[in-house]
């Protein structure tokens, strides 16, 4: 006799959601990505890509927040010193911290090679490859500060960096750095006198430039290391990639958020490593929000115009980050992004290079397929903080209680809200096709 086996019954029933299906593979511990070779080519590819020109973007961004500080006339701020691109990172090199990658714990070769002879392959005075616009584009790094900047008053009451900006302590803080860093220069002095307001603004986006930076100093080794493990065959499925990053979250969640700046050798405090802020609620989270979610419409892509209202009311309401942008108009000139894939495309492994040109409509449409690529890594990144909050705040997939599954259930279908908008590409990486 032949015994007829039952369908599997699962704790709870299935979601409702217009993106169930995608809930459904959050809950089996996948990614908003489908799990395919392709889509692990094309992320992991970018990562690397993307960890080179983020190895100069988080040194300049320390550079300019210790160093440059106020400089009314900062016109070499992405002028850095070899002092900042020797500088060791935290997470990489034999003198690390937490090593998470085993290369260099210096700038990258591929960086330093870049630097020296540019496009051209030239070595040339570095204000020539400057003018010629042939370096890294710190304009993308400087945008998502921004956007961080303007986006405040984020996650709280868990992001304290942001609410310590508005404090007597942080001005009193300032102040003391404002008067040393003019010191001898009356004019300046005297315009602080007059708007206080102003200086202190100036120095917040300082702060948020020493953020940045230091969310950065992180990344760049975790993208390295992927990259690397998917080159030995160790890396091999979406889920694994994602998996990587959760655990390089919980692993560096706890790494200082600070902004220290440099006078003549002497050290000043302005947010001291003691206040307590942390990496993932100072740091990462604001920047997934402001950066992946929010950012702001750019120039010459909506109006600006109020009686238009092509612009939300409310902050929140912002939909134009990398999880919702066209990849046609990033991918034209003067858009913040186009300058990351501009930088992208220097530093790609040659297997993606092979891949674009199977793929691309002529060699002019890499950049808006690299914003495609991009676009599908990223949802790989929001995949990893969306499970690494519901580990953090809820309860393990394999839970046993409908009740806690129901509670990650919710949190997994309210996350799938914001991608409800007709904007959001979710559905369009779906598909390999999406191009």
């Amino acid at each position: 006799m032949t015994q007829t086996l039952e369908a599997p019954k699962t704790k709870i029933p299935p979601s409702t959601h217009p993106l169930a299906e995608i809930i459904h593979r959050l809950e089996a511990g996948g990614t908003m990505l489908p799990d395919t070779p392709e889509n692990l080519m094309q992320i992991i590819g970018l990562y690397k890509a993307y960890a080179v020109p983020m190895d100069f973007y988080w040194r300049d961004l320390l550079y300019i927040a210790e160093q440059v500080f106020l400089n009314p006339l900062p016109w070499s701020k992405y002028f850095i010193s070899d002092e900042y691109l020797d500088r060791e990172n935290k997470y990489s090199g034999d003198n690390a911290d937490l090593r998470i990658w085993r290369g260099c714990g210096d700038a990258h070769p591929e960086l330093r090679e870049f630097m020296a002879q540019g496009e051209l392959k030239k070595n040339l005075p570095k204000l020539l490859h400057h003018l010629w616009h042939d370096r890294i584009n710190m304009e993308f790094a400087e945008e998502c500060m921004r956007s961080m900047l303007w986006h405040r008053d984020m996650y709280k009451p868990w992001n304290q960096f942001d609410g310590f900006l508005d404090t007597d302590e942080y001005k009193q803080n300032c102040d003391r750095v404002i008067k040393a860093y003019f010191k001898g220069n009356p004019a300046m002095l005297g315009l602080y006198k007059l708007f206080p307001d102003m200086f202190y603004e100036q120095c917040r986006q300082m702060s948020y430039y020493s953020n940045l930076g230091l969310f950065w100093e992180v990344m760049a080794p975790v993208f390295f290391e992927m990259s690397d493990l998917y080159d030995e065959g160790k890396m091999t499925s979406v889920p694994a990639a994602m998996d990587f990053l959760v655990n390089g979250i919980f692993a560096i969640a706890g790494r200082p958020i600070y902004h220290h700046v440099y006078i003549k050798g002497e050290c000043f405090e302005i947010i001291p490593k003691s206040k307590g802020f942390t990496w993932l609620y100072e740091a990462a989270l604001p920047y997934i929000e402001a950066v992946f979610y929010r950012t702001a419409p750019f120039r010459g892509t909506k109006s600006y115009n109020a009686q238009a209202g092509q612009v939300p009311d409310a902050q929140p309401d912002f939909h134009y980050g990398v999880l919702y942008a066209d990849k046609f108009p990033v991918g034209t000139a003067g858009i913040p992004p186009t300058f990351l894939a501009q930088d992208m495309l220097h530093f790609l492994p040659e297997y993606l290079v092979e891949y674009y040109k199977q793929h691309c409509r002529g060699e002019g449409d890499t950049i808006v397929q690299l914003a495609v690529s991009f676009q599908r890594s990223m949802y790989c990144v929001t995949s990893a903080v969306i499970q690494a909050l519901r580990a953090a705040l809820l309860y393990p997939l394999d839970d046993e209680d409908p009740e806690h599954l129901m509670a990650n259930r919710q949190f997994f279908e309210a996350q799938m809200d914001r991608f409800l908008r007709p904007e959001a590409r979710i559905r369009d990486i779906q598909s390999q096709e999406y191009r």
